[in-house]
């Protein structure tokens, strides 16, 4: 096949590859044998330095000439420049001298001269170099062996470079092993076809071994802080999934130190739904005395660790009755107790809002008091809801300030909700947030039912939209049947 044969065929490229690829293997071996032979003292090396001049200068009047415009007649055939006497190559004397970063190597080409000059100047460099005559054998490799570099020559048979870069970048795997493309083709559409498909770098051969040796160096290093950012992900990650199985262990804690539902005397029902974050709600009721029945509900500002530790410890401190000098018969006394004991100034400026009733089963008076929280409902068939609160500043915040009662009498078969803000400030799918007011009617219109805590929060979940609600859930029904 004449030259001109061969462009009409389109294997001008090919033909190119061809005489390359042995001049290549003159000028790898030749640089090798002279580094070898320095390291032996040997410094006479004018004929091996001929050698690779003459090869250098036939390597220049392919690339100058074995071209498109030279068989149109565009240019002269040979280029006077390239006609003079051979000038030796200079010596590198930093090419061979160690890696900077080392790394575990690929080498892929399907001519055996080209890897292994190519692998012992890697290795030379203080890598370690595998090597691979194709495609197919390259993804074999990387299956079996952790590479930090693949070095992928672009035409060979089986499975060439393009193909083999293709399969690895749509790998989850290997996807982010960097590649450097490494041929005798050097026209534009073969670069930009490789780099689009993910290709790190690529490099004509044949390559310069200074450039060589920096670009395989940026690879590695880009591959060293990628593995570290993995690193470091995986470790967040880790520490992520222990932090978050520690708030589920946490919040498991807070539910178990509810209190169980009653089912006789004053039936109790109670639904405490978190929100994403481990929430700062708390509750309980207990008997102070045969005839004295407790209820109180606190809700600490913010969410976190702070605000489920002071919850607890709280609402321990009002369950145990270990406030001093507090009569918690008296709601006015406790909340006045608890806001002594809790200043914020003693708790990471962290404050909560709280209501406490008492009611007495003989006498069926039901006395409250509110510390800045949302008034508890009192619903009866024939009456309105009726809102229960007094005047009371939150809890911690000014050390002083009074907290009164006040008092209400219950009407048999009436039913008490108290709740915490986070279950009705709720924003809406318009963005418009759920006044009280609206609240309140949707309590009246399903307080009685059976289920009616159920059927308040599918309301409001309802109105929200998909994803947990931005406060905790918190809600507790008392029922009032008639005195025996």
């Amino acid at each position: 096949m004449t030259v001109t044969e061969a462009s009409k065929e389109g294997g001008l490229s090919k033909l190119r590859h061809d005489l390359r690829t042995p001049i290549n293997h003159i000028l790898g071996y030749s640089e090798l044998l002279k580094e070898d032979l320095e390291d032996q003292g040997i410094t006479e090396l004018e004929d091996l330095d001929k050698i690779r001049g003459a090869a250098s200068t036939l390597l220049s009047l392919i690339n100058t000439n074995l071209n498109e415009e030279t068989l149109r007649g565009t240019q002269p055939s040979i280029r006077a420049e390239a006609s003079g006497p051979a000038k030796p190559q200079e010596s590198l004397p930093d090419v061979y001298a160690p890696a900077v970063v080392s790394g575990n190597i690929l080498v892929v080409d399907d001519n055996t001269e080209n890897r292994e000059t190519l692998r012992r100047r890697l290795e030379k460099q203080g890598h370690q170099a595998s090597e691979a005559a194709n495609g197919a054998e390259a993804l074999e490799a990387i299956s079996q062996t952790s590479f930090d570099l693949v070095l992928l020559d672009v035409m060979m048979p089986v499975m060439g470079g393009y193909e083999a870069l293709q399969k690895m970048k749509s790998s989850p795997t290997h996807r982010h092993i960097p590649v450097i493309m490494i041929s005798a083709l050097d026209e534009i559409e073969s670069v930009v076809r490789c780099l689009e498909a993910g290709a790190e770098d690529y490099l004509p051969k044949p390559f310069n071994p200074t450039i060589l040796r920096a670009r395989i160096g940026a690879s590695l290093e880009k591959k060293k802080l990628r593995d570290q950012e993995q690193a470091y992900l995986e470790q967040i990650e880790a520490t992520r999934s222990r932090l978050e199985e520690e708030l589920h262990e946490a919040e498991r804690y807070v539910v178990s130190i509810l209190p169980p539902p009653l089912e006789e005397n004053l039936p109790t029902r109670w639904r405490f739904i978190p929100s994403t974050e481990l929430g700062g709600d708390s509750f309980g009721y207990h008997w102070l005395d045969d005839t004295h029945f407790a209820i109180y509900l606190l809700d600490v500002c913010g969410h976190g660790v702070g605000a489920s530790l002071l919850s607890v410890a709280a609402i321990n401190v009002v369950r145990s009755g270990a406030l001093p000098n507090a009569d918690f018969h008296d709601p006015a006394q406790v909340l006045d107790g608890l806001n002594h004991t809790f200043e914020m100034e003693r708790h990471n400026n962290m404050y909560f809002t709280m209501w406490y009733g008492v009611f007495n089963s003989t006498t069926r008076e039901l006395r409250y008091a509110s510390g800045g929280h949302p008034p508890a409902l009192l619903i009866h068939s024939s009456t309105p809801p009726q809102e229960l609160r007094t005047q009371g500043m939150i809890i911690g915040a000014m050390p002083d300030i009074p907290f009164t009662s006040a008092a209400v009498t219950v009407p048999e078969n009436a039913r008490l909700f108290v709740f915490s803000d986070g279950a009705y400030e709720i924003k809406r799918k318009d963005d418009e947030m759920l006044s009280f007011e609206e609240f309140t009617e949707v309590v009246a219109k399903e307080g009685l039912y059976e289920n009616a805590i159920d059927r308040i929060y599918d309301f409001i979940k309802g109105l929200h939209g998909e994803g947990a609600l931005d406060d905790d859930f918190s809600m507790l029904t008392i029922d009032f049947p008639p005195t025996p």
